[in-house]
Order: structure tokens, then C-alpha cells, then sequence
């Protein structure tokens, strides 16, 4: 490797503060996204439009930066805005005839990312279409979400085993009577890729591992929790209902459809790394490709899957970067009041949530309350979700 390849590969982490100002630039405007979002999701709202305007939103304000880079900067949408109802787990952003609407009490899941140059920042957030604050089973799931996801964050940091973290958001999903739905990975993500190699189980089932892995300074990781009322063993109901898919760059195979090679042509040419919507696509050339280039692995599938009907499934999703200070989490947004019917007294679960996100300085703890209260900082150690809390997601 010639040394300009080696400070190539070195300033792909978190070691440039190039890097670092790229992801918090996604963040930024991902963040922002999930709030138009949001002022969108109201009773009567079709999904379908909602989803269109996150991803115009960050076309925009993506589309407004490095205009006079001197090298091509690719940026725009890292994953395609998802609006999930329900019992829906996940990945519903449907086609542009769709005429599912939201309701009122409806508990909402918006999915979606943001990305500058390959690096990419992810958020997912829950919320129940209602005034006042969230009570009962609904409550109870969405607490369960979100302080796994806490939980997570203080427990995956350098020197940590990501089989640690599988074991304790397992243990806080219990404490809200709720279970994490298989099948959900948490990833390290890196420049161009949105599902790295290192990953952690939300939960562990003999259908899915991961291998053994230790976090590591400069790091990236999206950390997705997902927990439900039910049983946490979605189904796929409907084929026709999956959107969104993923170019797979290791797969060669000769693609024997007109259409198919010319979809894949377009999909390399415009999503040669980040998922995509078909909604994106010539729609009669993707309907005729699509199926030949799913079977032969061109594309990668995100399936829309169902818990039965009358559970509730909710999502926290952030991203956190592993700087030498500490855990950054760059993308989040508050949750409306939960007043969850469980009371979580565990002392391994409230020990795990009162562990810092950021390294300690020196100077004892009186000038560090001090000088946090004087710059009006939070403190991060974090609270179980019970009745009446309002922490931030």
C-alpha cells in the first residue's frame, strides 16, 4: 500500500475532523428531517406523502452543500424515510398509488437517514398520533425501546463485547414485559457502508448470529432497538409491500432480462451504495427487473413484516460515534410523556443507565457540577422510563 493509499484509509474514521464534521452535518439534517416529518404525521395523512417530503427534505438541504467541492461529493438520502403503524415492524414507504392513511391514536415508527460523502447517520423515533401523554401498553413499549437503546449506549464504548449489550437490552425488554423483535441488528457503520461487519443481536435466536466483536475508539454504530407487545416474531405478509432494497456490490452473476440489467444500470448509477425506494425508479422497468434481480442477490430486500394485529411495535434508532472523549450520540429527538405501567427497580438495569456517556476530566465532582451547571449541560446518566418521565430518545 503506497503511503497516499494509507492516509486515504486513515482519514476514513473518526481520526479526521473532516470525518467527524461530515457525520455531524448528516446528523444535522437528519435530525431536522425527522421533525418535518413528524409536523406531517396527523390523522388523515396519507403515508405515501409523508415519506416523499422527509426524502425531498434532505435532497434539499443536502443538495445545497460542497456545491463547489473541487471532487464529486456524493450525498443525499442513506435510507429511504419509513413511516411504520402498528403492529408494522418496519421498512413501509410505499409506492406513489398507496392509499394507506394515518389515525388518530395511531402509534407511528419514522425511519430514515441522511448522508455526506458516505458517512451516515440514521435516526428512528416513535410517537402515538394523540394529545396528552402516552399511557398503558403503548407507553409500556416505547419505554421498553427506549431505555434498551440507553442502555445500549453506555455499554457499547472501547473494550466492551457486543454480546454484553444483546444480553442487557434482553433484560431491560423483560422489565417492561415487552420483547425485542428477532431479527434486528444493530451495525458499525463506515464510509459507503450502512451494515459493517461488527454488529450486536437485539436479541439472540439460532436463526441469527453475529460473530463475537469488540467496540473500538472511532467507531461508528446505529443503534436500533426494536420491542413489541407481542411475541417479537414478525411475519411477512405481502411481498408486493417491500420498497426498499440495496445494491449488493459482491454479487457478479449475469443478469438474463433486458429490463433487469437496465434497472440494475440505473440502481448503480444512483444508489451504487445506500438503500433505496423503488419509488425512485422508472416504475415499469422496476416492476419488470425487480424480481430477477432480487433472486439472483443483485438486491438486497428490506421485507415489511407484521406482528399480529392489536400489538404494538415500537423503534429508537440513533447514532453514536466513539470518540476519545467519549460516546457521541448525533442523532435523537425527544419523546412525548410516557406514563408506562411498569416500574423498572432492577439495580443491574438502573447501574447500566447511570454510567457516563463521556470520559471524565479532572477537577474534582464539585467544579465538573459546577461548571456543567454554569454551561446549562445535562448530566448523562440517564433514568428507566417510568410514570410521568420524558427522556430523550
Amino acid at each position: 500500500m503506497s503511503s497516499d493509499d494509507e492516509r486515504d484509509e486513515k482519514e476514513l474514521d473518526l481520526t479526521s475532523p473532516e470525518v467527524v464534521t461530515k457525520y455531524k452535518s448528516a446528523a444535522e439534517i437528519v435530525n431536522k428531517a425527522l421533525q418535518v416529518v413528524l409536523a406531517e404525521c396527523k390523522p388523515g395523512a396519507k403515508i405515501v406523502d409523508i415519506c416523499e417530503k422527509g426524502d425531498a427534505f434532505i435532497k434539499e438541504q443536502t443538495g445545497s452543500m460542497y456545491k463547489n467541492a473541487k471532487k464529486k461529493i456524493d450525498r443525499g438520502v442513506a435510507f429511504p424515510t419509513c413511516v411504520s403503524v402498528n403492529n408494522v415492524v418496519g421498512h413501509f414507504s410505499p409506492l406513489a398509488g398507496d392509499e394507506s392513511v394515518l389515525e388518530e391514536g395511531d402509534m407511528v415508527k419514522i425511519d430514515m437517514g441522511c448522508h455526506i460523502d458516505g458517512f451516515i447517520a440514521l435516526v428512528g423515533h416513535t410517537h402515538v398520533l394523540q394529545e396528552g401523554p402516552v399511557t398503558g401498553r403503548k407507553a409500556d413499549v416505547i419505554a421498553a425501546a427506549n431505555t434498551a437503546a440507553e442502555v445500549a449506549l453506555r455499554l457499547v464504548r472501547p473494550g466492551k463485547k457486543n454480546h454484553a449489550v444483546t444480553e442487557a437490552i434482553q433484560k431491560v425488554s423483560e422489565a417492561y414485559d415487552c420483547k425485542i423483535v428477532e431479527g434486528v441488528i444493530s451495525h458499525q457503520m463506515k464510509q459507503n457502508v450502512i451494515d459493517g461487519s461488527k454488529s450486536f443481536l437485539s436479541v439472540s435466536t439460532p436463526e441469527t448470529r453475529v460473530d463475537d466483536a469488540e467496540f473500538e475508539e472511532n467507531e461508528v454504530y446505529a443503534i436500533d432497538i426494536v420491542a413489541s407487545t407481542g411475541d417479537g416474531k414478525p411475519k411477512l405478509l405481502d411481498e408486493k409491500q417491500t420498497t426498499i432494497y440495496r445494491k449488493d456490490e459482491s454479487i457478479h452473476y449475469q443478469l438474463k432480462m433486458k429490463a433487469s440489467r437496465s434497472l440494475i444500470s440505473e440502481v448503480k448509477e444512483n444508489f451504487p451504495h445506500m438503500p433505496f425506494t423503488s419509488r425512485s425508479l422508472e416504475e415499469k422497468r422496476a416492476r419488470l427487473g425487480l424480481v430477477e434481480c432480487v433472486n439472483h442477490g443483485h438486491l438486497q430486500p428490506y421485507p415489511v413484516l407484521y406482528e399480529k394485529p392489536g400489538d404494538f411495535v415500537a423503534q429508537i434508532k440513533f447514532t453514536v460515534l466513539l470518540m476519545p472523549n467519549g460516546s457521541d450520540k448525533i442523532t435523537s429527538h425527544t419523546l412525548q410523556e410516557l406514563q408506562p405501567t411498569k416500574t423498572v427497580d432492577d439495580p443491574e438495569i438502573k447501574g447500566w443507565l447511570a454510567l457516563g456517556i463521556k470520559k471524565k476530566k479532572g477537577g474534582g465532582k464539585k467544579n465538573k457540577a459546577k461548571k456543567a451547571g454554569e454551561k446549562g449541560e445535562a448530566s448523562t446518566e440517564a433514568e428507566p422510563m417510568e410514570a410521568s418521565s420524558n427522556a430523550e430518545a
